[in-house]
Formats: structure tokens, C-alpha cells, sequence
């Protein structure tokens, strides 16, 4: 599995590059690749088909200039910024029984960083709800995937050192919630790992065998997307 460790300077951008990577590999132009990257300020990300309106205050975010944007993949909103580490995974589906439907490929994935994630830690990591990783019922990351034909994207964050009282500011309690949130706010609810990237970034390479470079990024691709998608209100605004 190639390894791409870059963070592009706008939240487009970023968000961008893990759907160029995925629509790159599903033409042929791209292969099985495990990226980072990591938010120098915060912004706030929908998932596909949450609506703003419900999930986020606006008033808030428009207070302190944080932005508002919106991903391809499902999974909830969430607050993006310093003390954040992300990840995305492009992975081969025709090849791949444990990738064969949604339930599968969270099974396997998540059970995956679950392991890597424990032996890091020294401490017992657990998977609840659909994707969410947790320890002692407090989450410190949440992912995602969408799905094409012969390809996959499974990305989230793991929180490192967010400011989470600025996630209590700016984000509604969620309409939809697992059941071991316990209707929590989000201050007793998420926690941070304390933890450098680059230790997560270790254990994350290992597991995957991501040790040879991207040989090259599909920078026109993200562009494109970035400006024709990423940062129009209308795709922001959609739902």
C-alpha cells in the first residue's frame, strides 16, 4: 500500500484530495493508499446528507469565522482543527471478501485500528456504534466510508488535542445518536488520545503496510474539485 502524509493549506483542498484519490483509483489511475493529514484551523464538516440546520449553530460559527463545509462520504458532522489527525484509506473492493458490504468493511476496518489503537495505548480500545472508536465510553474517533465500484474510501479523525469546548460551541446535539451516547453533551461524551500524531501515524502505517511513497498526487484533480465542488454553497448548503 502506497503512503501519501500531506495536508493541503484550505479545508477544500483537503477534503478534496481523499475524493480525487478514490475517483483516480476507480479509473485506473491510482492504487490501495493510506493518507494523513491534519487541519491548521477549524472548520466544521457535514456528513453527504446531514442538514446544517439541525446539526450546527450557525450563529456561533459565523461569531467566530469558522466554516461550514460538507464531505462525500455519510457519517455525522464533526469539528475539524488543531489536536485533529486525519486519515483516509482507499482500498480495492474487487479483491477483498472482508470489503464486500458496508457492514463488512466497517467490521474489518474498524476492528483493524481497534487493535493498532490498543497496542499503542496500552489500554483497551472499543468499537461502538457503527464506526466510532472509544475508551471507557468516551469516543476519540469517528469514521466514514463511500463506496464505487472497484474502489473504496474509508476516512476519519482521531482526536488528538481538539479543543473540545469549541466542539460544545458550535455543534448541536446530534438528531441521531448511538445508544451508548446516553444523550451525553459533547464535552462528556468525546475525549482526546494526548498522544503525537506520529505515533498514531506509526501504528496506523504498520498495520496497513503503507511504506512506499504516493509516487504522485492528483493535484488538477483536487483543484477541480476543491473549487468546482468543495466551495460552492450550493453543494455546501444542498440538504
Amino acid at each position: 500500500m502506497k503512503l501519501l502524509d500531506q495536508t493541503f493549506p484550505t479545508p477544500e483542498q483537503n477534503l478534496a484530495c481523499d475524493e480525487a484519490l478514490l475517483d483516480c483509483a476507480e479509473a485506473g489511475e491510482g492504487e490501495e493508499t493510506l493518507r494523513f493529514w491534519e487541519p491548521a484551523n477549524p472548520f466544521v464538516v457535514l456528513g453527504h446528507s446531514n442538514r446544517s440546520a439541525r446539526e450546527v449553530d450557525a450563529s456561533a460559527c459565523e461569531h467566530l469565522g469558522i466554516p461550514v463545509l460538507r464531505r462525500c462520504s455519510g457519517g455525522g458532522t464533526v469539528l475539524q482543527g488543531p489536536g485533529c489527525l486525519n486519515y483516509a484509506l482507499i482500498l480495492r473492493l474487487d479483491t477483498a471478501p472482508t470489503l464486500a458490504s458496508v457492514t463488512q468493511a466497517n467490521h474489518f476496518i474498524m476492528g483493524r485500528h481497534r487493535d493498532a489503537l490498543s497496542a499503542l495505548l496500552c489500554q483497551p480500545v472499543e468499537v461502538e456504534g457503527v464506526t466510532d472508536l472509544v475508551i471507557a465510553g468516551r469516543k476519540f474517533s469517528g469514521n466514514a466510508q463511500r463506496r464505487k465500484r472497484h474502489f473504496l474510501l474509508f476516512h476519519g479523525t482521531f482526536l488528538l488535542n481538539l479543543d473540545l469546548r469549541l466542539v460544545e460551541q458550535v455543534l448541536l446535539l446530534p438528531p441521531k445518536q448511538p445508544e451508548y451516547r446516553g444523550n451525553r453533551g459533547h464535552l462528556d461524551f468525546l475525549r482526546n488520545l494526548h498522544v503525537s500524531a506520529a505515533a498514531v501515524k506509526e501504528v496506523l502505517g504498520a498495520s496497513w503496510q503503507a511504506n512506499l511513497p504516493l509516487p504522485s498526487t492528483p493535484i488538477q484533480r483536487i483543484e477541480h474539485l476543491a473549487h468546482a465542488k468543495y466551495s460552492l454553497p450550493a453543494w455546501t448548503r444542498k440538504f
